[in-house]
């Protein structure tokens, strides 16, 4: 390339320069995985990028399984344990998030959208009870929606760990709050179950219900249930969702 001016010397300068700097640049970690291959390696809250460097979220890493001597690298979308934070909550917060990354928090499903649609996720559900017993139940294909799309989940190839499968039911399910009803029920799941999901008609699993410590009580399956394990009358300590790239 000829260059005559100042500015195509200028130009042609930059137009060398440029794509080295940007191959420079640090990778922004969109998840868990991404930041354990780049060293971090304690489980502890960080700053991931599922939608690039605009986006900044904070999650919950799970660097290794309780129950495991393998480093698995989980990012946790979901955690319920002490009941301290409040999930009857509107469209735009479980669009967004809430909650706080150390303790119980939802991540957003926008973010569950920008991360499933840039790689293949596996999702485990861990469940305890009062009683310290533990489950839990792998699916080997999670992935979410855009909001256009109802936010709708993709889950299948369920793996027992104990816990038996309640979410095979709500795949292919738009997600519905007590503000925004899009479930495949005659009425709104959301404000039925004083929750919000997946509904289908309705539940098999209410991780987003009322956290009761234990038996549900006489408001039947508000609880945070899983059908398969406890039944409709028992609200778990423990339930959390998390999800890893598929290798």
């Amino acid at each position: 390339m000829l260059c005559l001016s100042v500015w195509n010397q200028v130009f042609c300068f930059l137009a060398l320069v440029f794509p080295l700097l940007v191959s420079s640049l640090p990778t922004l970690p969109q998840d868990c995985e991404d930041l354990y291959s780049s060293g971090h390696t304690l489980s502890e809250v960080y700053t991931i990028y599922p939608a690039g460097i605009s986006s900044p979220v904070q999650a919950y890493c799970d660097m290794g399984c309780e129950d495991s001597e393998k480093n698995e690298h989980w990012t946790v979308i979901q955690r319920r344990f002490d009941g301290s934070v409040n999930f009857y909550r509107p469209w735009d917060q479980y669009r967004n998030g809430f909650g706080f990354k150390d303790g119980e928090y939802w991540l957003g499903l926008e973010w569950l959208h920008q991360l499933t649609k840039k790689k293949k996720y596996e999702l485990r559900v861990d469940l305890e009870d009062f009683e310290k017993n533990k489950a839990h139940a792998l699916y080997s294909t999670f992935s979410v929606g855009s909001e256009d799309e109802g936010y709708t989940l993709t889950v299948s190839g369920f793996v027992d760990g104990g816990a038996g499968d309640s979410l095979t039911y709500h795949s292919g399910q738009k997600f519905s709050t007590f503000d925004k009803d899009q479930d495949s029920d005659s009425g709104n799941c959301a404000t039925r179950y004083l929750g919000a999901f997946w509904y289908n008609s309705c539940h098999f699993t209410n991780p987003n219900g009322i956290y009761k410590w234990g038996r549900e009580g006489t408001l039947y399956a508000t609880g945070v249930d899983w059908r398969h394990w406890k039944g409709y009358d028992y609200s778990l300590k423990l339930f959390s969702m998390k999800i890893r790239p598929v290798t």
